[in-house]
Order: structure tokens, then sequence, then C-alpha cells
């Protein structure tokens, strides 16, 4: 069964998942026509490849730590920290533990 979008001014609970990151999904939480926001999860030692989107992109760790390399260089997150990526940059993500991450991109039409 496919995860709904979250409906607008509706409480969202991007809380740890502790215990059950481990059988989580990545999935968007919500969608409009100018912002997409989701919650990846990557069990460590997994990444998402390189790739790039046409908008800007925030990248939040919640749980774990994550690598996220970009044209400087490796970046490490851990809870509580947040990265800005502007438009165009390539990046991918590794986690070097079990975590998961909100991840913000603006839609550019």
């Amino acid at each position: 069964m496919a995860l709904q979008h979250h409906e607008p001014a509706q409480p969202i609970d991007i809380s740890p998942l502790g215990t059950e990151l481990e059988g989580a999904q990545s999935h968007a939480l919500f969608k409009s026509e100018q912002l997409e926001v989701m919650r990846v999860v990557l069990m460590a030692g997994k990444s998402m490849p390189s790739h790039h989107v046409t908008g800007e992109v925030t990248v939040q760790c919640i749980e774990g730590r994550l690598n996220v390399m970009v044209t400087a260089g490796a970046r490490t997150l851990e809870p509580g920290q947040m990265l800005y990526l502007p438009a165009q940059e390539e990046h991918a993500l590794h986690a070097l533990e079990d975590s998961s991450a909100l991840v913000t991109v603006v839609l550019v039409a």
C-alpha cells in the first residue's frame, strides 16, 4: 500500500524512529507545487547515489550519522545537524550508522 502524503496544516511526526528504524523505508511526507519534504532512511553502509536537483536542498539528520558528499568533500551530519545545498549541487548520501534524515527540496518550475 502506498504511503499517503500528509494534508496541509496537520502535524507530522519526525521524531527519531529508534527501534523501528530497521524496518522503515524512505518516503515523501508531502509535496506541493514548490516544495517536497521526505524522510530518507539509510541503513549503515548504504548509500544514495550521486545526483543533483534543480532547486535548493536541506538535509537534516534526525538519527544516526550520515556523510553527505559534495563538491567540496564529505560532510558528516549527526542528529540535530542540518546541511544546506544550493541548486544543482551534486551530492550523495552515505550512512555511517543506521540513519534517518529530513530532506527538503525546493521544486523549480
